[in-house]
């Protein structure tokens, strides 16, 4: 059974399994402390422990523990060294360096740090190293008699700032709903097409909305798509068995007064199409909708932490199959927007599920912001990196709030360029307003990608509201694993521009 996540104002005391996060300075200074009957000999293990600065380290050891034979302890140094590139409190090694915290023992995480004083920041090293935590807490498996073989785990996670711990309830009220939620949008990342498909995560989509009070659901399925003239999510989708679909919720509290729009490609499987991938290109498809999972949990994540302005999340759903239907390379689709899209390669299909989704967004709702996260194009991890996402953004303040916000909550971004006097001309058609894959695949992907949806939103748009283009084809994953990136930047972006500063 998967492990429960409670992120609390004190530590576990019944934990069969104590982890100790920080910094090793900080640690040792608080073992005394947290650790009086056993702090000799953890005080020694610390010290003696082989630290890199760059990569943190770790350290066990085994105490007497009351009702049992013995407690584990495990020590995991944060690495001292980050940039302003980076979360000064690197969730990222922290999740590197923990391992098997759901293993069956019930574990109290410890995250130990020298004392915060600044309210945001520590909010914010709330935020980035539970999210750290609970990645590691993957939920799906389908292991040979998993579910009969594994037990229930406990892990409670506790902050202990300076000379006390973290106690504001709020925060820690959010952190557990965040934990759950980057769980759950790693294991839709981890699930497989069979198990996943459009229908699926529809499905599911409507249940996470069951659980949010005054949420409304809507849905354009299959035919009616084509017939209400998303030419772009129909013509990708229509080869496949299970039919697309656009899924749209809705959060309207009382007394909202803003409105923020986010779009996530849902792509549940990307054969390529016609254009089709080679066997060594495939596998892995199945996380071609992560910025869907994303937003839909990011969603789920601010309604339930009390998000109090208009909040729309829009799903465009389909599986890129290859059958007597699939669209064709030369065929030209009409889009949302009403312009027309001639197809040079049909494995460039993320870009005109969202384009038709933010067209949709932008018209319907006017949103003051308006978002979209996919999982888009191999040359965002090539520009950007593995784990920092790669952002093209209308706005400089909005950009400049998707970096902060990616610094303070590990999910990591970095602004590319938005410059569409410059590359919109790299989709020219004689036939249609345009082509959807480039011409120049060496003038910067990533921004070009972006300027493709960028082209169907509305003339003027970007004139009087923000448009903010997220690609995290390489955070969505690590290994073979979903990564649950993108609930956590929401969360903080969102909440920070609409809502309470975190």
């Amino acid at each position: 059974m998967p492990a429960t996540i409670v992120v609390a104002a004190q530590p576990d005391t019944t934990a069969q399994r104590t982890v100790y996060v920080g910094f090793r300075s900080a640690i040792e200074e608080a073992l005394p402390v947290l650790e009086a009957e056993n702090a000799d000999l953890l005080v020694a293990v610390c010290r003696g422990a082989s630290v890199s600065g760059q990569r943190g380290g770790k350290a066990h050891a085994t105490v007497a523990h009351a009702g049992a034979d013995v407690r584990l302890i495990d020590l995991v140094f944060i690495p001292e060294e980050s940039t302003r590139y980076n979360c000064k409190y690197r969730p990222d090694a922290v999740s590197r360096l923990i391992s098997d915290v759901d293993s069956g023992a019930r574990t109290s995480v410890v995250v130990v740090l020298p004392s915060i004083e600044d309210e945001v920041e520590s909010r914010g090293a709330v935020v980035a190293l539970t999210a750290a935590v609970a990645r590691t807490c993957q939920i799906y498996t389908r292991k040979k008699n998993a579910s009969e073989t594994s037990s229930s785990t406990h892990v409670t996670i506790s902050f202990h700032l300076g000379q006390s711990f973290f106690t504001n309830e709020t925060v820690l009220q959010h952190a557990t709903i965040l934990a759950e939620h980057v769980r759950q949008c790693a294991r839709l990342v981890d699930m497989p097409c069979n198990e996943l498909p459009v229908s699926e995560l529809a499905a599911h989509a409507r249940a996470v909305a069951d659980t949010l009070p005054g949420v409304v659901v809507e849905e354009v399925i299959g035919e009616d798509l084509q017939a209400q003239g998303f030419g772009g999510i129909y013509g990708v989708g229509k080869a496949a068995e299970d039919g697309p679909r656009l899924v749209v919720l809705k959060h309207e509290p009382a007394g909202a007064t803003r409105a923020v729009a986010m779009a996530g490609k849902g792509i549940v499987y990307d054969t390529g199409g016609l254009s089709i991938k080679g066997k060594t290109f495939m596998p892995g498809m199945k996380r071609d909708m992560g910025g869907a999972a994303g937003v839909l949990h990011a969603f789920a994540t601010l309604v339930k932490t009390g998000f109090s302005q208009n909040l729309y999340c829009l799903l465009a759903c389909a599986e890129n199959a290859v059958g007597p239907r699939a669209t064709r390379p030369d065929d030209i689709h009409v889009m949302y927007s009403g312009k027309t899209v001639e197809i040079n390669n049909t494995d460039a299909e993320g870009r005109l599920v969202l384009a038709d989704a933010v067209s949709y967004a932008a018209q319907t709702f006017k949103p003051e912001l308006l978002l979209n996260m996919c999982t888009l194009t191999g040359a965002q991890g090539i520009a950007t990196g593995q784990l920092h996402a790669g952002i093209v953004c209308s706005s400089e303040d909005v950009e400049q709030d998707a970096v902060r916000a990616g610094r303070r909550s590990g999910d990591l971004t970095h602004p590319l360029m938005w410059c569409p006097e410059l590359f919109s001309n790299e989709f020219a058609s004689s036939v249609a307003d345009m082509k959807n894959s480039v011409r120049n695949r060496s003038n910067a992907q990533v921004s070009c990608a972006a300027q493709f949806i960028g082209n169907h939103l509305p003339d003027g748009f970007v004139d009087q509201h923000a448009w903010l283009h997220i690609d995290m084809a390489a955070p969505a994953f690590e290994g073979e694993r979903g990564t649950g990136y993108g609930v956590a930047l929401l969360y903080d972006l969102l909440h920070s521009r609409f809502g309470t500063p975190l």
